[in-house]
């Protein structure tokens, strides 16, 4: 991605909060480690690995908190232990699935 000067997204970083994401046992414990949300440890994974995130929200402390994310940097082990979550699956949709490509063609802007 880099070659080509391809900048990777993050959409829905938070993952609609589906997985239980909120909850899960290694993100509490970076997140109460830094003195910080949960989705604030995640925004802060994917900024730090160079990923733009867009999260929405349209509650004005969550989007506060959303930005409140240069204050603190995760460590290796951090970073490393938020990896381990990776599942190289979409929680929100499967962008290869033919059914998802047709549905989103469907519903492009302007068509």
């Amino acid at each position: 991605m880099v070659e080509y000067k391809v900048q990777i997204e993050s959409w829905e970083p938070l993952a609609e909060a589906k997985n239980d994401i909120f909850n899960n046992e290694i993100l509490v414990s970076i997140a109460q480690k830094h003195n910080k949300s949960v989705a604030q440890v995640v925004l802060r994974w994917l900024i730090q690995r160079d990923i733009v995130a867009i999260p929405k929200s349209v509650r004005p402390e969550r989007i506060k908190e959303n930005i409140d994310i240069f204050d603190f940097e995760l460590n290796a082990d951090d970073m490393q232990a938020i990896s381990t979550l990776e599942t190289k699956t979409s929680v929100v949709f499967d962008h290869r699935d033919p059914a998802v490509a047709k549905f989103v063609n469907q519903h492009r802007i302007g068509k």
